[in-house]
């Protein structure tokens, strides 16, 4: 291998290794900021510097433990009967403003399904879409409605088929339970699957910069799955 190969291959390994630190310190960065926007008014507002020896970052971190605990605190509240009561009727009232109340309820919803496993995506299937013969990787959200059910002549399910390398979009569609192939992978390997767009997406097979011998690094993928 020629000397230009091998800089070339250590500037690429050196870059897979780069990159994703450059990134993720990037992108923290940004929610720090978007996060001070928030507690620097906390501070302003009761003084919490003067009681942290004008040490700012002190009370930075002394309003943000502030803030987890009210939030942990509303929490609390939600789950007794009083608190479902009077957060309740919030959003009871929330509910009748125009505009708002489709807001509220999409990120709601949205919220909800994030933490509540029961409204969780069910598992990772097969559709034979956009055509026969091309499968899209999708989502079973629940059951078909028993108007579709109907329609279909058997049970029918809820697939959601979300865009790669951006699962927050997709279509949703009926499929009957006989066009569903079922898969082994879980929601969170198929998760992972489609925002890297199929790269890397086996665990034991990925290696680390630091894994590749010398002059291997830029050409460890150059051949074609299922070659071997």
């Amino acid at each position: 291998m020629s000397v230009s190969s091998r800089i070339k291959d250590a500037f690429v390994a050196g870059l897979i290794l780069i990159a994703p630190l450059v990134i993720t310190l990037y992108v923290l960065t940004i929610l720090v900021n978007w996060s001070l926007q928030f507690i620097n008014p906390i501070v302003a507002e009761t003084r919490l510097v003067e009681y942290t020896a004008n040490i700012e970052l002190v009370a930075q971190v002394i309003a943000v433990s502030l803030i987890v605990a009210a939030i942990t605190i509303l929490g609390l509240m939600a789950q007794w009967s009083i608190g479902k009561h009077l957060f309740g009727n919030v959003g009871r009232t929330v509910n009748f403003i125009p505009l708002v109340s489709t807001i509220y309820r999409s990120v709601r919803q949205v919220a909800t399904s994030l933490v509540d496993r029961d409204t969780g995506y069910e598992s990772v299937v097969l559709v034979e879409y956009p055509r026969e013969g091309l499968y899209s990787i999708g989502l079973v959200t629940s059951e078909g409605r028993r108007a579709i059910d109907d329609v279909t002549g058997e049970q029918a399910y809820s697939v959601f088929l979300p865009n790669s390398p951006n699962p927050t979009a997709g279509r949703l569609v009926m499929v009957p339970g006989s066009q569903i192939h079922e898969t082994e992978m879980s929601v969170r390997e198929g998760m992972r699957l489609i925002v890297t767009t199929g790269i890397g997406d086996d665990d034991e097979s990925a290696l680390d910069a630091y894994d590749l011998p010398a002059g291997e690094a830029g050409s460890e993928h150059e051949g074609v799955p299922g070659d071997e």
